[in-house]
């Protein structure tokens, strides 16, 4: 070949394009970024809109369904769904793949800054974000003390913590949760209100326009220039005191007469415990493309700076409680270590079957060279060092010594027959190059179908495929070039029987002497089987049908659960639960979590990020290292459920945070129009999954009723009187669910809310309505008529909805369960098959998520890229063979290695899954080589005049020790992968189990199966050609030249 050729010619230059391959690498691997998870674009925009005091109903038809309806008109919209809670909508907007998430963002917003006109005055501006696994934290902090209040703990953080880690490189925000700010509040009286004739809006407008410091534009002369400016903001919050509200004859009214000023803090409407003590959460989100673990460090960095720079007080203390760089670096830590190991045991194979030292380091090179090169293709290409592409590494290590195994045993055959060892390098790569070449196009073919499947899972297989394409493309030139250069200029004793007398001689004496005889032992099994072929053939289709009744006992998943050392604990209390309710259930859970003794700690929330409402919340728990602990979180979760079942009064479920939080495995969205009829099919569904064996915690997203003071108005008797719905309205929600009027500016620079509401005592119920007095019409003084509320209105109790959720323009219920003790993607079959038996009335349908979904999209995608390998294998193949039944017998090994996937996958107690799907369709282009090896070197031997039946019989035992070879290189260099050591290695076990099953069942009916069906289609070949082939008639009048 001439890039062997000029190697061998110039060994110097081939050395420096090696130093080059590797310096470039190291390089780059330095300036590779490291995250869990490759960088996907999520075409994800939400609308988060808040509209204080408003139930979910009100919510839905104000915001969410005119949101919905602007949203819908964009192109490439997927899916519409909406979240309608009390004071807040949330509308998720899914577009097609193919729309930038940046595009997607700006024609949302504007078509809802379009709508924005139209919203009531007290809906605040909606957020418009969209979704991006950065956006989720990577570092959580609990602040806590002994001794501070609160109210003084939230101001320190806010000032100190928060603008400290916000100054960190990379950080995007920083926010506190559980906390309560520093408050002004103005609490009215409304007996004083009633006895002054004062309305509640009037009291707003004073405020607001008296406490404002307003420009009145500047005077100059004289050569200078000042600034005009009106000061009305008060020093001092009791100065609010003294404001005039309202004129009553001749004297003035002030707030102080029908209303108290307390410098105070907010009501408290979140919380945040950790291991069971109150403290405040501080979240940390990095900007996108930030490096995760750059970023963190950083972090570290600033918490150690402030606890040592005593910016912060004694007795203040922080801890960090959540942390995803810990588990990106344990990840990439325990797949570098696979890398490292594959790559030990890889080169001991090697050692063990070419009994040489020198042959060993020579193979070997190809490692690092192939490694660090890949490092350089990464960095060019813009990815990073992620789990996915380190995984593709790790599973590749037993690839990219293939070619230089194949090449040097090749070489060193023709060395035994007597070559000098430039010619040896030359005729051995040459002989052996056309399989060595097909083989890697083979792997190449293989993977870019996985590099370029649909849905997002194809978006983070890219990285994965493009890595082991470009790790095997360049470990092929290194054996081209690096190996048979060095085997020209390095001579090796071994090559000619000689291998010392040392322990190691004669191991390597006593191995060669046992595999000739192993050799000779297959070319008379292989004789064997080419005189009985049809009994071979019937025996190998037996064991590949028998194959797959054992699929039923593997079971199906989408992804299998991973041992990361974390675990979610969601809780929710009855609709309608206060906060303090809540907190003191909350703190049950807890307790009872830390009584196990693999929990290292406990962070729960309550009423912040996705637990929205004062019922819900999630515990975090952290367990101890994995090395230190016998069970696993997924050992752990039918312990905590039943001992979490015991306490009354709240329903819990247990999740592993993923890539978008937390969900639950399997997920059935009910639509349909009416709510009534929803809540009917839901419960059926609910009953269903009761009924199947693995389902727990069943839960609806249609929550029990919450109770609803609803006030009608007489409309006549109140226009009589001058009032109406708008100025009920106006005037009650200040009182009860509190308006920020204004703002105070502190001594210290800081600025804190004035807010204007009833004490809190004024608040407890229905008859507090009764004391509520409303503005009407004026009397002959000019002094308002104050009206009892109850007077103009009847106010009754109902229950309203908790929660409204919507799906693609109509109302949906959604039903989640997570699956234990079998198979996800099992259960999820049963549930369908119950489902189907139900009847729908018209208008109804049923949609499964979730697992159930991503195992559909997913097998269909899957399916997609295996057939394109099929297909692109053949080509090359045929191409390369020039021949078109020939490729038919290579691929025949194809189907063989099935046999073994679904044994290995059942002896590891693993399942089919995507893992162990990418790692089915990777030995489509391994399991090849085989084949490849025996074919070529029979077309050698017959070019040179062997007949059929002899070539087959010497290629099997000349090509025999590469096969073997290679293949316990491929297994030996995955076992490290295989055997799932560390935090989150059993998710991507499944890959190697299915790999190394199917190398050892392909490899053994290859080297029988693969020589007869090579006969056969010999013998089709030849009748083809006597049926079809013609003589030139043109051609016989010639004269001979």
């Amino acid at each position: 070949m001439p890039i062997t050729r000029i190697s061998v010619d110039n060994p110097v230059f081939a050395t420096m394009m090696m130093v080059a391959l590797m310096v470039l690498g190291l390089f780059s691997y330095n300036r590779l970024g490291v995250d869990q998870f490759p960088d996907v674009d999520f075409p994800i925009v939400v609308v988060s809109t808040q509209y204080p005091g408003a139930s979910p109903e009100t919510v839905e038809t104000d915001v969410t369904r005119p949101v919905e309806d602007a949203v819908n008109t964009i192109a490439g919209i997927k899916t519409l769904t909406s979240r309608s809670y009390e004071s807040q909508s949330v509308v998720i907007a899914e577009f097609d793949l193919k729309t930038a998430s940046a595009q997607a963002l700006q024609d949302v917003r504007e078509k809802v800054s379009a709508i924005r006109a139209g919203f009531r005055d007290e809906v605040k501006d909606p957020q418009i974000t969209r979704f991006n696994p950065d956006d989720q934290p990577i570092l959580s902090l609990a602040v806590k003390s002994a001794i501070r209040p609160l109210r003084d703990l939230t101001t320190l953080t806010d000032q100190i913590v928060l603008k400290r880690l916000q100054n960190v490189r990379g950080v995007g925000k920083a926010t506190i949760a559980g906390g309560v700010k520093r408050q002004i509040q103005i609490r009215l009286k409304p007996e004083k209100l009633e006895a002054l004739s004062v309305g509640v809006d009037e009291v707003i407008r004073a405020v607001t326009n008296e406490n404002q410091d307003r420009p009145a534009g500047t005077v100059s002369g004289r050569g200078a220039e000042r600034v005009v400016q009106v000061d009305g903001r008060v020093v001092e919050p009791r100065q609010l005191l003294d404001l005039i509200v309202a004129r009553r004859g001749a004297a003035p009214v002030r707030l102080g007469q029908v209303a108290e000023v307390i410098d105070g803090q907010e009501e408290r409407d979140s919380l945040a415990l950790f291991n069971g003590e109150p403290a405040l959460a501080v979240d940390v989100v990095k900007v996108q493309g930030a490096n995760t673990v750059e970023v963190a460090r950083g972090l570290y960095r600033a918490i150690e700076e402030l606890k040592q720079s005593g910016a912060l007080p004694s007795d203040v203390v922080m801890e960090v409680v959540r942390d995803s760089s810990r588990g990106i670096t344990n990840s990439l830590t325990n797949v570098q270590r696979t890398l490292v190991e594959g790559g030990a045991l890889t080169v001991l194979i090697v050692m063990l079957f070419l009994g040489s030292w020198r042959s060993t380091v020579i193979t070997a090179l190809t490692l690092p060279v192939a490694v660090l090169g890949t490092f350089g293709v990464l960095a060019a290409l813009g990815y990073t060092l992620n789990v996915m592409t380190m995984m593709a590494l790790s599973l590749a290590i037993g690839i990219l010594i293939d070619d230089a195994i194949v090449v040097r045993e090749n070489i060193m055959r023709h060395l035994g027959k007597g070559q000098g060892h430039r010619q040896a390098a030359l005729d051995g790569t040459s002989e052996i190059g056309l399989a060595v070449l097909a083989t890697t196009l083979t792997i190449v073919a293989v993977f870019l179908p996985v590099a370029f499947m649909g849905g997002i899972i194809g978006r983070f297989f890219l990285q994965f495929g493009v890595t082991v394409s470009a790790a095997v493309l360049i470990s092929l030139f290194v054996s081209f070039t690096l190996d048979p250069m060095l085997s020209s200029v390095w001579y090796d004793p071994a090559a000619h029987g000689r291998h010392g007398r040392g322990v190691f001689g004669r191991f390597a004496r006593g191995f060669e002497r046992g595999f000739d005889r192993v050799a000779r032992g297959y070319g008379r099994v292989l004789g064997w089987a080419l005189r009985r072929r049809w009994l071979v053939l019937l025996v190998a289709l037996v064991i590949f049908l028998g194959s797959f009744l054992l699929v039923p006992r593997i079971g199906v998943e989408f992804v299998p659960a991973a041992d990361l050392g974390e675990q979610i604990v969601e809780m929710e209390s009855p609709v309608g639960s206060s906060l303090d309710y809540t907190a003191a259930k909350i703190r049950q859970v807890e307790a009872a979590i830390r009584e196990f003794p693999e929990v290292a700690y406990t962070y729960a929330t309550v009423n912040t990020g996705v637990s929205v409402g004062r019922n819900r919340g999630s515990v975090y728990i952290r367990y101890a290292p994995i090395e230190t602990r016998k069970r696993s979180p997924n050992d752990l979760a039918p312990l905590l459920r039943e001992r979490l079942s015991a306490i009354p009064g709240v329903t819990v479920g247990i999740a592993i945070p993923g890539v978008g939080g937390v969900q639950k495995q399997i997920q059935v969205s009910v639509q349909g129009r009416d709510i009534a009829e929803l809540d009917r099919i839901a419960r059926r569904v609910a009953e269903a999954m009761q009924g199947i064996p693995g389902f727990v915690d069943v839960d609806s997203s249609l929550k029990a009723a919450k109770p609803t003071l609803s006030v009608r108005l007489n409309r006549d008797l109140a226009s009589d009187l001058g009032i109406g719905t708008a100025q009920v309205a106006d005037t009650l929600r200040p009182l009860f669910a509190g308006d920020t009027v204004s703002s105070w500016k502190a001594p210290d620079g800081e600025s804190y809310d004035v807010l204007v509401r009833l004490r809190e005592g004024d608040r407890l119920g229905r008859a507090d309505l009764d004391r509520i007095y409303l503005a009407g019409g004026l009397d002959a003084n000019g002094t308002p008529r104050m009206v009892p509320l109850s007077q103009v209105s009847a106010v009754s109790t109902t229950l309203g909805a908790s929660q409204i959720n919507r799906r693609d323009l109509q109302r949906e219920v959604n039903v989640a369960a997570n699956v234990q003790g079998r198979a996800a993607g099992d259960a999820g079959k049963d549930l369908q098959s119950a489902i189907a038996k139900m009847e729908l009335p018209p208008g109804y349908r049923i949609v499964f998520g979730g697992s159930t979904k991503d195992i559909a999209e997913t097998s269909g995608y899957a399916a997609q890229a295996l057939a394109l390998a099929v297909i692109l294998i053949y080509l090359i193949l045929a191409s390369q063979f020039g021949s078109f039944l020939q490729p038919l017998a290579i691929m025949v090994s194809l189907p063989l290695s099935l046999v073994g996937v679904f044994l290995g996958l059942l002896v590891a107690g693993s399942t089919l899954n995507i893992f162990s799907a990418i790692g089915f369709i990777m030995l489509m282009g391994l399991v090849t080589k085989n084949a490849i090896l025996l074919v070529d070197f029979a077309n050698q031997a017959r070019a040179k005049g062997a007949d059929l039946h002899a070539a087959v019989i010497e290629a099997g035992t000349v090509r025999l020790r590469p096969i073997v070879m290679t293949t316990m290189a491929m297994i030996f260099g995955m076992i490290p992968l295989a055997l799932g050591l560390g935090e989150g290695a059993q998710q991507r076990a499944p890959m190697a189990h299915a790999v190394i099953g199917g190398l050892i069942s392909s490899t053994i009916l290859t080297l029988l199966v693969v020589p007869v069906i090579l006969t056969y289609l010999d013998g089709l070949s030849r009748r083809f050609k006597r049926r079809f082939a013609h003589k030139d008639p043109d051609a016989e009048g010639l004269p001979a030249e």
